[in-house]
């Protein structure tokens, strides 16, 4: 049978037991000797998951001189949780807040619409000039189709393409597509 490898979690936990126990600080050096030997953590893995427990703030790291120093109590792991804590019961009471305000905002809307008969007549008004606006868009659609400026542009789009063609000898299917101008232009209504 294969042993199988110990995870990472399980060597920043073994790690950071580690510093809970000796309770003192260490060197770099110092941990790549003791540790592979009282918790089980290859001596090339140390280094990462080291500075993995100091990127989460679990292991606290100083430098004095040319060493750097490594240290971790439990007392300011469990500040740190507490703080933790803290800022997130503070984030939700703010939430909370704002939730409820929304809530009466949204009850005071609710509160301001009586239905009435006014407001029906209102409601009614509404809706046959959204059915009129409909309506005139349309014929608007329609009138567009023919529009004198998109045809006066169509003609120009034409000139412009035939002095090309006579002028520099292209051909119209190259003029077409350099241009992006679509082959049925003069079909498009």
């Amino acid at each position: 049978m294969s042993r199988k490898g110990v995870s990472a979690a399980e060597k920043r936990t073994r790690l950071l037991d580690y510093f809970h126990e000796t309770l003192t600080f260490h060197k770099l050096q110092e941990l790549e000797k003791t540790v592979p030997k009282e918790k089980g953590i290859v001596q090339q893995a140390v280094k990462d998951v080291l500075q993995s427990l100091v990127d989460d703030g679990l292991v606290t790291v100083e430098k004095i001189g040319t060493s750097n120093f490594y240290w971790s109590f439990p007392s300011a792991v469990q500040q740190a949780k507490n703080a933790q804590l803290q800022n997130l019961e503070a984030e939700m009471n703010r939430i909370e807040t704002a939730n409820a305000d929304l809530e009466s905002k949204i009850q005071e809307a609710a509160g301001g619409r009586q239905n009435n008969a006014q407001r029906q007549e209102m409601l009614k008004q509404l809706q046959e000039a959204e059915a009129l606006d409909a309506q005139y868009q349309k014929e608007l659609k329609q009138y567009s189709d023919n529009d004198p400026s998109l045809i006066e542009a169509q003609k120009n789009i034409f000139t412009f393409q035939s002095y090309c063609v006579d002028k520099f000898m292209v051909d119209r299917q190259e003029f077409n597509r350099n241009f992006n101008i679509p082959e049925d232009l003069d079909t498009i209504p």
